[in-house]
């Protein structure tokens, strides 16, 4: 018998699993015919890999030499075919850039420049409300980019090879609520004042519900908390039924406030990923210059950065060039500290 990659992934299975049985539901096998296919390697390669006892399968000397050469092997192929498929879909697609993101006022804007730029670039927008789904999929070559947050105190799992550049370090979470909520008088709003609310945040969210229930808690608040998409939510809290989290880059409502918080106690990292670094400047001038534009457009968000630390943000707000940067401290403008390999 030739022996095919599709053997290995076999034995693989049997070492992880540390029984036939369950390799052989793994895999969606009969058990028999895993026995049989067991044997017919093991015929091939001259010597028995696994013994067997009461606490399963264990890899003998040559079965322990066969896994080591043939777990890199496997993750060799499977890196190719990714690879692969990826360029194969870019070639049919023709200049098409595959991209997803979570949710932000700045895609229509980037999606637009993209379109404009010469050679021009014809995106795909594929969104998702969890951030690590969609980086596993531009690690998988399904997607090229994928702009996301990463909720402070809650890490992404970020995939293997995958190279990130910083948009924005810390961004604020700024609070909604309705106009004639007595705290929405003030320029920005401590968590105190919303001790009695309940907020209404989206679970499937990475991390964000998680982390306002470790800020209210830290400021000696027992959170009350509904799960809702922020459609819904924003909804309620025109209404005073609820209030929620919201990006400072959202646009003024006549049925809303939108106030900092005092502190600003919840902080994301806004990220682009991608597979290369020529992946990454594809797309991140301008999504720069798209995200720039919608702060600049956010009277809450505009007021916050005129107040921030040095360096002054003043020449964001002059008239908008190719790149408008934000405020150094906050963007990844700064080549390579902000791009890593993970």
């Amino acid at each position: 018998m030739e022996l095919e990659v599709r053997h290995f992934r076999v034995l693989c299975a049997i070492a992880d699993a540390g029984s036939l049985h369950q390799a052989a539901r793994e895999l969606g096998l009969a058990q028999p015919s895993l026995s049989t296919q067991l044997r017919r390697i093991e015929q091939a390669l001259g010597g028995r890999l696994f013994t067997r006892g009461h606490t399963g399968c264990r890899p003998t000397p040559l079965g322990r030499l066969v896994l080591s050469r043939a777990r890199p092997l496997i993750g060799e192929l499977t890196a190719l075919v990714t690879e692969a498929r990826a360029a194969a879909a870019r070639a049919s697609a023709g200049p098409r850039l595959r991209i997803g993101a979570t949710a932000s006022r700045a895609l229509p804007g980037w999606l637009r420049r993209l379109r404009s730029r010469v050679p021009a670039a014809e995106p795909s927008l594929q969104m998702d409300a969890s951030a690590s789904a969609l980086l596993r999929l531009v690690a998988e070559g399904t997607l090229d980019l994928a702009f996301v947050h990463e909720v402070e105190g809650s890490p992404l799992r970020v995939p293997a090879g995958l190279r990130l550049r910083v948009l924005v370090e810390r961004e604020p979470q700024f609070v909604s609520l309705a106009p004639d909520h007595p705290a929405a008088a003030r320029s920005e709003v401590r968590l105190a004042e919303l001790a009695e609310e309940r907020w209404m945040v989206d679970s499937t969210v990475d991390g964000e519900w998680d982390a306002l229930c470790r800020v209210l808690r830290e400021a000696g608040i027992e959170p009350d908390m509904l799960h809702g998409d922020y459609l819904t939510a924003y909804s309620l809290a025109a209404t005073g039924e609820v209030v929620t989290v919201s990006q400072p880059t959202a646009g003024p409502r006549s049925d809303l406030a939108i106030r900092p918080l005092h502190g600003d106690p919840i902080g994301v990292r806004l990220l682009l990923a991608a597979r290369t670094e020529t992946d990454l400047d594809r797309g991140y001038p301008e999504l720069a210059d798209a995200y720039w534009e919608v702060a600049h457009q956010a009277p809450a968000y505009r007021d916050w950065l005129s107040r921030a630390p040095e360096p002054s943000p003043a020449a964001l707000f002059g008239p908008m060039a190719r790149t408008v940067p934000g405020p150094a401290h906050l963007t990844g403008q700064v080549p390579d500290p902000n791009v890593r390999v993970v």
